[in-house]
């Protein structure tokens, strides 16, 4: 680039993106003369899906601002909780976080889940028909014009993954109301009508069902439930009395 040269100071939380040398402080950086803001800032390694305010001289601009020379560009992260447009809220996560998927379906969070690896284009195209908040750290995917919009998840650590998640979009918390499997809605279901599903023991020692309505799979307070209400008490405990996002 030899266009107009500007000053780029990005905000802490978005350090993880940057070079070293650009963590610190305003950073000269040269700009080709036709190029966006908002296409400099990507092209400095931030996904705008982690934007927040870009601020220039003083003044916020939209990312569609064309830079002059001289100008300080202040790149803030993007305010908590983030107010997402329309609703209901829903997620789209892509293949390598299930476990994520699983525990925010848990809570029921509408969280859509791709098993297999569909590629990028599809991915984005998915959340733009069905205006789902796509969630991936792969930044490749964040930047995708197509997106309707995207976060990326800073850890690799599902207990993190699901705060950051809970915290960033404060979404209605309403657990036990959705199959982890395919994200449908639960049912109460009496015993008969999952008994093809249950094993002597199990349909011997229990007698409250959920039944999901798009799968059919059968839920009961088997082994593993200790494990899955300490997940959706925590979540309850810290989360559970945020303003749901609905802006």
């Amino acid at each position: 680039m030899n266009g107009p040269e500007i000053h780029v100071a990005f905000a802490p939380e978005l350090g993880m993106f940057v070079p070293h040398g650009r963590r610190s402080g305003a950073t000269a950086v040269a700009t080709d003369g036709s190029s966006t803001l908002g296409h400099v800032v990507e092209s400095l390694g931030v996904p705008l899906t982690e934007v927040g305010a870009l601020v220039v001289d003083g003044r916020e601009v939209p990312v569609s601002h064309l830079p002059g020379a001289g100008e300080s560009v202040d790149v803030r992260a993007v305010e908590r909780p983030q107010r997402v447009p329309g609703a209901p809220l829903g997620f789209l996560l892509d293949v390598h976080l299930g476990t994520l998927a699983r525990r925010l379906r848990l809570l029921g969070v509408d969280a859509a889940y791709e098993s297999t690896d569909i590629g990028d284009p599809a991915l984005a195209a998915r959340s733009a028909a069905e205006r789902r908040v796509m969630l991936s750290r792969d930044r490749g995917l964040l930047r995708r014009r197509e997106l309707w919009a995207g976060a990326f998840i800073y850890s690799t650590r599902p207990d993190d993954q699901l705060r950051d998640v809970l915290g960033r979009f404060a979404p209605e918390l309403r657990p036990w109301t959705r199959c982890t499997a395919c994200n449908g809605l639960l049912k109460e279901a009496t015993k008969e009508q999952v008994v093809d599903q249950l094993e002597g023991g199990t349909e011997r020692s229990y007698d409250v069902f959920a039944q999901c309505e798009e799968c059919g799979r059968a839920y009961w307070k088997g082994a593993h439930h200790d494990n899955l209400e300490a997940i959706v008490e925590r979540a309850l405990a810290e989360f559970g009395s945020q303003t749901p996002s609905d802006a």
